[in-house]
């Protein structure tokens, strides 16, 4: 993963550190310097702003003591709880820290050797598909000696504030930090892929069936190592207040554990099967905790016996973590942040995920042909304008996950440019065969819409029919510029691949083997009174679409003489006097039977409405009825760009 690890700023960790022994000088950051524009933009610190290095505040500095823990972290005067929060989800988990924090015996203070240290500490950002190492200088921000910003329980522990600053320096001062959201940072962290949910909207207070399935997807998100984090929305003057319950609006909280607990003593713990669902956060200013049920001093923890208690680290301080019953937290939280961490590794034992990525851009142009940003369904006559992405699910029936991402805009912040656009997505499902751009919706089905929000990330979780598909990412107005990642998983690879041509090209050989002069798309909607062909009185049909030597074949529907096909096919004609053949077959295990077909002339003067066509023989019987009709669609034109 880190071959291809990219220099911030063109700083090698490395080749500074040497350089900084040598001269026995310590690491000045010329790309970040301490100074106030490192700092802030518009709104300073809360006093007098003295840059100190860890051994000027303490006498036996560390990166990290007695390990790293999310306990470890406390929030400072900067409003960026978000980004301490997703540090504390983090620090639990030492696969995905390790990758943030690379080489972590190496950089820590050697008092053994004491001349090695040279000042300086490197991090690792997945940064819009590219993991980027930060150097940076350990000079920090303190305010009458005690650390401004980002701090460790401990004040000689100083991993978070110098991962704090080099987080910082990606946003070109810390005061970029204040205000933002956890899954964000997680991704920058991991790679992970974010999914916002609005509790609100999807109704998980009230509606018991809803708040099972989430415990249950939250417990394998969280098993599998993803990240959670949860807030409650507030107004501009409700921004951190305390509620009566304990918890603090406007605010982010780290899920720190997901669990089905065990109710009872001794052995009867163990034959009953009564269990509750509970969840664990933290504050991440280490303190102020909810003081309702299951929280630390509650009553309800006697239910529990001791060896559930232990197993569960159960603490009563005020250390900032704390347990909620599920339904609880699902009436007061009103956000969740969810980051899975896909797992895309061909050795792995466990369920893998096969990923695409595109890293693109929504750009104007004045010929309609070459813009790409269209803006979204609602603008029918450029939509199609927006890059466009074809996959093929090839399974039956298959989960597809696909995550678009916007870049960061926080290091625009002081220039007043640091908003998201509103964007979103849609899948649309297209003929068999589609290789070229789509230029009109004819009778393709828009099969999901992800939601269309000023986010960073918009995800959606839907699963699709065997088939091809095209997904085209877009901003909620046309004309909005912007760059983007599109990530796509499917269980099966989904060969997903960016449509870029028009038509088909003109080549040397197209004189010799002709070009096409129409174009035309066939729907075959569905099938009815077929006749039996198996003994249970029934049949297993599938329709084939044949067009110059080209043919697209639907799937097969079972046990059914009126079958649903919904099977598209475009076919690029250089003989368009020459009919399209559409034929009914039943799928036998040794040899399929004939059950009727359809010649079209698929002529541009043809009507392009739905029909309903009877079925006929084929050979020289083909005058002949057979049982049934197809209803179909079938549209041509002489412009091989009309569709």
């Amino acid at each position: 993963m880190f071959s291809s690890v990219t220099p911030y700023k063109n700083q090698v960790y490395s080749e500074l550190k040497r350089q900084c022994q040598e001269t026995k000088k310590l690491f000045e950051d010329p790309e970040f310097p301490a100074n106030n524009k490192s700092l802030f933009y518009q709104k300073p610190p809360p006093g007098r702003v003295e840059w100190k290095r860890p051994r000027e505040i303490c006498e036996d500095p560390h990166l990290f003591v007695e390990g790293i823990s999310s306990h470890d972290l406390n929030q400072g005067t900067l409003g960026n709880c978000w980004f301490v929060a997703a540090c504390s989800c983090l620090a639990a988990k030492p696969e995905l820290w390790q990758k943030v924090i690379p080489d972590w015996k190496e950089q820590e203070w050697d008092s053994k050797h004491p001349d090695n240290y040279a000042g300086i500490f490197h991090f690792r950002f997945w940064i819009f598909g590219e993991w980027l190492d930060v150097v940076v200088d350990d000079r920090l921000p303190t305010i009458n000696g005690e650390l401004t910003y980002c701090h460790s329980k401990l004040n000689n522990e100083f991993w978070s504030a110098l991962l704090e600053k080099a987080y910082a320096k990606l946003s070109l001062c810390y005061e970029s930090l204040s205000g933002g959201n956890t899954g964000d940072a997680v991704v920058d962290f991991t790679g992970a892929v974010s999914e916002s949910i609005d509790m609100v909207q999807g109704k998980y207070a009230t509606d018991l069936s809803e708040q099972v399935n989430l415990f249950e997807d939250l417990l394998k998100v969280f098993e599998r190592g993803g990240i959670i984090s949860c807030s409650i929305k507030a107004s501009p003057t409700e921004i951190e207040a305390r509620m009566p319950c304990g918890l603090v609006k406007g605010h982010a909280y780290s899920v720190t554990a997901v669990r089905r607990a065990r109710l009872g003593h001794g052995l009867m713990a163990y034959f009953k099967s009564e269990k509750v669902f509970l969840i664990r956060m933290r504050n991440p200013w280490g303190k102020t905790e909810w003081n309702g049920q299951w929280s630390d001093s509650s009553e309800q923890w006697q239910k529990v016996g001791d060896a559930e208690r232990k197993a569960m680290e159960i603490t009563v301080e005020d250390d900032g973590e704390f347990w909620m019953a599920f339904d609880d937290w699902c009436t007061f939280f009103t956000d969740v942040d969810i980051c899975r961490v896909i797992n895309t590794s061909v050795l792995s034992l466990e369920k893998t995920w096969h990923e695409a990525v595109h890293i693109s851009s929504w750009t104007r142009h004045s010929e309609p042909l070459l813009n790409r940003c269209g803006g979204c369904m609602n603008h029918r006559q450029t939509f199609l304008q927006n890059p466009q992405y074809l996959f093929d699910v090839t399974k039956e029936m298959d989960e597809v996950l696909i995550s678009l991402q916007q870049r960061d805009m926080k290091m625009h912040r002081s220039v007043g440019q640091g908003e998201n656009v509103t964007m979103g997505f849609v899948i649309l499902e297209v003929e068999l065969n589609r290789k070229y751009r789509m230029h009109d919706l004819v009778t393709q089905d828009n099969v999901a819409t992800s939601t269309y929000i000023n986010a960073r990330t918009v995800f959606m979780r839907t699963v699709l029919r065997k088939g091809r598909y095209v997904v085209v990412p877009s901003t909620f107005l046309p004309n909005v510029l912007g760059d983007f990642m599109l990530r796509l998983y499917t269980d099966v690879d989904s060969d997903c691949r960016e449509l870029t041509l028009d038509k088909p090209k003109v080549t040397c050989w197209s004189s010799f083997t002709g070009y096409p002069q129409a174009i035309t798309q066939v729907y075959i909607h569905g099938a009815e009174g077929l006749q039996n062909q198996d003994s249970s009185g029934g049949a297993d049909p599938y329709v084939i679409i044949y067009c110059e030597g080209k043919s697209v074949r639907s799937t097969v529907q079972k046990d059914t003489l009126e079958p649903r096909f919904n099977t598209r096919g475009i076919f690029y004609r250089k003989k368009p006097r020459k009919p399209i053949t559409v034929q009914v077959w039943n799928s036998n295990v040794g040899q399929d039977e004939f059950m009727g077909q359809v010649v079209l002339a698929a002529s541009p003067k043809d009507p392009t409405g739905p029909q309903k066509l009877q079925l006929r023989k084929k050979g020289q019987q083909m005058a002949d009825e057979m049982p049934g009709t197809i209803s179909l669609r079938v549209i041509t034109s002489t412009d091989l760009m009309a569709m």
